[in-house]
């Protein structure tokens, strides 16, 4: 299909700095065939019947941002990288601003700027360099590395948040799931920036079950759509768990005739990767680079949670995907008219296709 399918206006001004406090505050808009409708986030457990399953992603966010400095034969260049994918306990693929800068070999010292050099200063390598990004191989390893990457590193912003504003130390809670556990994304999953633990225990009480499968964002889902046809278009792979147990629930859950609901478009693609032609969803422990395009014939989701997505973004050619490319601009149209907030720290929705 043609990318500029996926184009619509959006103002600046509407994509959110900060997030919604408390967290739930947020405005939803439901989506269902046929209409639209406004409520917030707290009435989540309103709008979700018993025996429907609501499935998170608990991959934890790394500050994943390092800067630094590489110094060559008395000449100094500063260094951007985000880390987006680890290769080896030592190593980590990074996308690299100004990469042109950097040769197999060289010394780049995180951590460190021409103007100040910090005692807690974090060394790498460059191993090598191609189109998916730069290799750094770094002086520490495993559990080693992940506290000096804590020490040094920043949060990733995304680049719409970041140009208009730096990080400070209240995004390490704001672009952080209240139940986050396993470390290794470079994006939030942010539809579940929404929740509270108050919210949780109230989806419980109405007969909803929580589920949690890991799948680690990549900083590819930063990265901007440059092909014209979305089948010229490659996806960065990011690897996920779906554990036998939740795979088990799961499976139970649509048996007895509940609703699979993903939380974001992270748990989404990772359910659909472990689901099989029938929709009984697998475990899965793998890496995944599924690209969810209008056509594509979902197998194992039934509903969808996800914030408002960029014009010409992969995320909103999936909820085209999900509920009708014409549904989805006209719900667009709706969230632009009435005042909401897009992106990782903007307003929800919760998409409702026609029953199974």
């Amino acid at each position: 299909m043609r990318v500029d399918l996926f184009d619509f206006d959006l103002p600046s001004d509407r994509i959110a700095l900060r997030p919604a406090s408390p967290r739930d505050a947020a405005r939803l808009l439901i989506v269902r065939p046929g209409g639209v409708e406004d409520r917030i986030v707290r009435d989540l457990p309103d709008l979700l019947q018993p025996g429907d399953a609501l499935v998170f992603n608990d991959t934890r966010v790394i500050p994943a941002q390092l800067e630094g400095i590489r110094e060559r034969d008395g000449a100094v260049a500063t260094i951007s990288a985000t880390l987006h994918r680890r290769l080896a306990p030592e190593r980590w693929l990074a996308f690299v601003k100004g990469a042109k800068k950097l040769q197999p070999g060289d010394l780049v010292r995180f951590g460190e700027t021409p103007e100040a050099c910090l005692l807690a200063a974090l060394h790498a390598t460059v191993i090598s360099k191609d189109d998916d990004g730069v290799v750094l191989e770094f002086e520490f390893s495993g559990a080693y590395l992940d506290e000096a990457i804590a020490r040094v590193g920043h949060v990733p912003l995304p680049p719409y948040i970041a140009s208009k504003r730096p990080e400070d130390l209240q995004d390490r809670a704001d672009y952080q799931t209240v139940y986050a556990r396993d470390e290794g994304s470079v994006a939030a999953p942010t539809a579940g920036l929404h929740f509270t633990p108050d919210l949780m225990e109230r989806l419980e009480a109405k007969g909803v079950s929580l589920h949690f499968l890991t799948l680690h964002v990549g900083a590819g889902t930063f990265l901007p759509v440059k092909a014209d046809d979305t089948a010229d278009h490659r996806m960065h792979p990011e690897y996920g768990l779906v554990t036998a147990e939740t795979a088990a629930a799961l499976n139970a859950v649509r048996a007895r005739g509940g609703r699979v609901v993903a939380v974001g478009t992270t748990s989404l693609r990772l359910l659909e990767s472990a689901a099989a032609e029938d929709g009984t969803i697998r475990p899965f422990a793998a890496e995944t680079s599924i690209f969810i395009t209008p056509g594509y014939r979902f197998r194992a989701v039934d509903a969808l949670m996800t914030n408002f997505h960029l014009p010409r973004s992969t995320l909103f050619m999936l909820v085209s995907a999900f509920a009708g490319l014409e549904t989805m601009k006209a719900a667009y149209a709706h969230a632009l008219a009435t005042g909401y907030r897009f992106y990782s720290y903007g307003d929800g929705s919760l998409i409702l296709r026609e029953a199974r």
